[in-house]
């Protein structure tokens, strides 16, 4: 069974971006290689939105492979408040590998005293 891309967008729009944004899957048709999301809720392989969610994320709320955000979770975490992941970065960053000013992690880089799992 071959997997099929899925694209949905909601027709309600904010600030002219759709509410929801989906798109899974690559789009030959279309020429695409991935599916890209752009929306306030996005979700896709590659998601771009206030709420974004997939492998390849930013957005104020990012979830995802690699994240990038406000708030970011992730494999990868990259972050201006708080970042969660593998490896995070941010103001507040939790994770295996942290970079910030407050880390709690493994292995941390962090101009304060480190924290860290026993």
């Amino acid at each position: 069974m071959k997997n099929s891309p899925l694209r949905v967008q909601s027709q309600y729009r904010i600030g002219g971006m759709p509410l929801v944004s989906i798109a899974l899957g690559a789009d030959p048709a279309r020429g695409e290689t991935e599916g890209t999301a752009r929306g306030i809720l996005a979700i896709g392989d590659s998601a771009h939105g206030v709420l974004a969610l997939g492998r390849q994320v930013t957005g104020v709320f990012a979830l995802g492979g690699v994240a990038v955000g406000v708030i970011a979770l992730g494999g990868a975490a990259a972050a201006g408040a708080i970042a969660v992941g593998g490896a995070s970065a941010g103001y507040l960053a939790v994770g295996s590998v942290a970079v910030g000013r407050h880390t709690y992690s493994g292995r941390s880089i962090s101009p304060r005293p480190r924290r860290h799992w026993k």
